[in-house]
């Protein structure tokens, strides 16, 4: 009895310190999760090639006769030992596939177009503007995100030192298009809270996380910050969490939100998600969901790389290159995870649009859509070296390049032009129609300027044959009274103007039209 508890007691002690430390043992128990299923393949293979010898040894249990195993049993062996290393390898490559199929519930694949997106600064552009509007803030940037519901960047600052946690958040209007730039500050409480993901010791706000949810971890780059409270005074870190489903086939699906007050050092662990502003669905899970999207197809194709779609990858966007966060224009503060998808393989056009609602609720992956598009659009390398030719008065000079090539919605994309510092134009696409890409020059808030190939039917079309026919309209010399069209026997068409497709005029111009036909009318009468 005395030994069992000598035994006894170091285990529990062991077993005591390891739930007390909850943020190793959760990082402990995901990684052990990960390994399980690639552990149990070669383990089987193990077992099946000591199988035999074990039969032999239960069978002679208890005999004197201890001779050698057999050449029968030999053989067993070593069938066992490769059945076993033929089913490890084939797990190891199966189990991939099986894991990118697990990420695919809810996928939808579509010829619908994409929903309409509301154009916003680069990402570039709003993480280059951060600094700049420090202050005189000492911390450094660890985070920029794009908040969706207020159409701003917000840059997360940590403290410097090692038992330090975040200085301020700051939150700025970066336009696109217009002059203005305003910013918020919200300060942190640097006594009361001192944590901040990454930190040391009791400083780790991993730790404070787990000791709150066990077995929930989350990916730095997720996390994001929003001033909230009376004048947005209060810095608020939101930390969207994940949590690991399956057994053989190890998955993360989302685990609600971390609420970490800057002023007070409180954290809130909740699963109400819509009442947090900002992408709340974890961006890393949306990234893998639309990585997942090459098992789309049977196992052959998967491993041959036949099937599904790749993130542009050509430079245009290097730096942000997908899940662009964009905000549905005029439907009610839907937000997505946008990525312009192109062929596994050499091709480089972007031929398909994957979306990812940034807001969910519930425990479950949210739902992926795959737009396929019609007309496919050129590579975002192609599309820049196409505008530096089209637009070469207005691209490149000095520190002026092409930032990001976005879907925006319908059938379109949008490519915005200047600096860092200075938005200026912006060109949007619609694919390659009659052999070559439809593409229209606008300001930097919306206003077309002229298009190197308007599509035919688009609105950029329509706009600029109204501006020629207005333009032709006041070249022409004006009518001496009485002249044109007089009726039966009259002088036919001749100087009589041709008012087109009324489709075409806008609301001002119909009333302007009306008033003068009612002018001419009563005229008319009053002339018998």
């Amino acid at each position: 009895m005395g030994r069992a508890l000598k035994a006894a007691i170091p285990v529990l002690l062991v077993g005591a310190a390891l739930w007390y430390a909850s943020y190793a043992t959760t990082i402990l128990v995901w990684e052990l999760r990960k390994l399980l299923p690639w552990l149990l393949a070669p383990l089987a293979g193990a077992a099946l090639a000591a199988l035999p010898s074990l039969v032999r040894r239960l069978r002679t249990r208890g005999r004197e006769d201890r001779r050698p195993a057999g050449p029968l049993t030999a053989f067993l062996a070593c069938v066992g030992a490769a059945v076993g290393l033929v089913l490890t390898v084939g797990w190891f490559v199966y189990g991939d596939y099986l894991q990118d199929r697990a990420y695919l519930d809810g996928l939808r694949v579509v010829s619908e177009p994409v929903p309409e997106l509301a154009a916003r600064a680069p990402y570039l552009a709003g993480k280059a503007q951060a600094a700049p509007h420090l202050g005189d803030v000492t911390g450094e940037i660890a985070d920029v995100t794009y908040l969706p519901d207020a159409d701003r960047f917000a840059t997360l600052v940590e403290r410097r030192g090692w038992l330090a946690g975040y200085e301020i958040g700051l939150v700025q209007d970066v336009p696109l298009g217009g002059t203005s730039r305003t910013q918020q500050r919200c300060g942190f409480d640097t006594e009361a809270a001192d944590a901040r993901i990454g930190g040391w010791f009791g400083h780790n706000l991993g730790r404070k996380i787990a000791a709150e949810r066990r077995w929930a971890r989350f990916e730095a780059g997720d996390a994001y910050v929003v001033c909230t409270g009376p004048g947005g005074a209060t810095p608020v870190v939101v930390v969207p969490l994940k949590r690991q489903t399956g057994l053989l086939v190890v998955t993360e699906r989302p685990a609600g939100l971390a609420l970490y007050d800057g002023r007070t050092g409180e954290l809130t662990i909740t699963d109400d998600t819509a009442a947090v502003p900002g992408p709340t669905y974890p961006l890393s899970l949306a990234a893998r969901q639309r990585e997942a999207t090459a098992a789309v197809g049977s196992f052959a194709d998967w491993w041959f790389e036949r099937s599904g779609w790749d993130a542009s990858e050509d430079g245009a966007n290097e730096g942000n290159e997908s899940e662009f966060t964009l905000r549905h224009r005029g439907d009610g503060g839907r937000q997505e995870y946008v990525t312009p998808l192109t062929p596994q393989g050499e091709a480089s056009s972007v031929v398909a649009v994957s979306t990812v609602p940034t807001r969910h609720r519930g425990g479950g992956l949210a739902p992926l859509t795959v737009h396929r598009l019609d007309p496919t659009w050129s590579s975002p390398g192609a599309i820049v070296a196409l505008i530096k030719t089209e637009y070469r008065d207005v691209c490149c000079y000095n520190d002026d390049a092409v930032f990001e090539v976005v879907p925006t919605g319908g059938s379109t994309w949008t490519a915005t032009l200047g600096s860092a510092q200075n938005i200026r134009y912006r060109v949007e696409g619609r694919g390659q129609v009659a052999g070559r890409e439809a593409t229209c020059l606008k300001s930097a808030d919306g206003a077309l300027v002229r298009c190197a190939h308007a599509a035919p039917g688009s609105p950029e079309e329509r706009e600029l044959k109204r501006r020629a026919d207005a333009e032709r309209a006041a070249q022409q010399p004006p009518r001496p009274p009485g002249t044109g069209d007089t009726g039966k026997g009259g002088g036919g068409n001749t100087g009589r103007g041709d008012v087109g497709d009324l489709g075409d005029y806008t609301a001002d111009e119909l009333a302007e039209l009306h008033r003068r036909v009612t002018e001419e009318v009563n005229r008319r009468l009053k002339e018998g």
